[in-house]
């Protein structure tokens, strides 16, 4: 008796739903996905553009896309298994913007984005491919503001730390300080320490520009998280540095010269210091590091 071996497809239930999808079904989920999201993404770049505390977003999905596009070739080289899954995450993504939009809760239709666009990845190109895009994805949410809620309670702290801050090292250089709050008191004119001078803006970009600084200049995901954590403290110093220059200028030349110019001019001039303070405390990281790996 003989046995004959025969070959059965694989029929379409067996197969993954991403695998069937033609390139019309993609244009019109991409036709979707551009009616559902394009109001919010342009609303997102009108903030970018208008509100100086943000303005670093444009920066976050270029380097987004640049991270995607260096690791192409690692990313080719993965398997590509889409999962159901994918669904699920992409269902969670619709569900979150549908209550972020009857809420009118901005940043709620924005994370509902980069969820989607997680749901996608997975559904498509499966688990393995999201995992390798993690850090560029996870990236892109620096590139949405905080809610307006989060916003103030970030930044009255950060207003009175930094009136701290300034109350003990202006009297190192004779300045007679009484500090009410936010509001340093001197000789010459009280100095309030506003909104926009709490440091969040320096925060936000500085702690951006670090992340982006330690994958660029350092290979090493110790010190890479460390530069991150260092943003904050960065921030804060360097900016009570700025209200101790202001309350210098106040004091020992004129009032009138700590708005207008040099007010702006400041702020440019602190955020440099805050870089260069970071690179120093790359460098001696590194130092520390190598120190220790060659010790027997």
């Amino acid at each position: 008796m003989t046995y004959s071996a025969q070959t059965v497809p694989l029929t379409p239930q067996q197969q993954h739903p991403a695998s069937r999808w033609s390139w019309w079904q993609g244009v019109i989920l991409l036709g979707l996905i551009g009616w559902l999201y394009a109001p919010i993404l342009l609303r997102l770049a009108q903030q970018w553009w208008h509100d100086p505390n943000f303005s670093h977003g444009f920066l976050v999905p270029l380097f987004s896309v640049y991270v995607f596009w260096q690791n192409r070739a690692r990313l080719q080289s993965l398997p590509r298994a889409g999962s159901s899954s994918g669904l699920l995450i992409v269902a969670v993504a619709l569900v979150v913007l549908v209550v972020g939009e009857l809420g009118a809760e901005l940043f709620l239709s924005r994370v509902s984005l980069l969820l989607l666009l997680a749901g996608l990845i997975v559904f498509f190109l499966g688990w393995t491919q999201f995992r390798a895009v993690l850090f560029p994805w996870a990236f892109l949410f620096l590139m949405l503001p905080v809610p307006a809620i989060v916003f103030n309670q970030i930044t009255f702290p950060l207003q009175l730390l930094t009136s701290k801050l300034a109350a003990v090292v202006l009297p190192w250089f004779g300045v007679p300080v009484l500090r009410e709050g936010n509001i340093i008191h001197l000789p010459a004119m009280p100095l309030e320490v506003a909104d926009a001078c709490s440091g969040i803006r320096s925060l936000l970009s500085l702690a951006t520009l670090s992340v982006i600084y330690g994958y660029l200049m350092e290979s090493r995901i110790s010190i890479r998280v460390v530069l991150a954590l260092a943003s904050i403290p960065i921030a804060v110093a360097a900016n009570g540095l700025r209200i101790v220059g202001t309350g210098l200028l106040v004091q020992y030349w004129d009032p009138d010269r700590a708005e207008g110019f040099f007010h702006t001019f400041s702020g440019w001039l602190i955020f440099v210091v805050s870089l260069v303070m970071l690179f120093l405390l790359h460098q001696l990281l590194q130092i520390g590091q190598n120190t220790r790996e060659e010790k027997p």
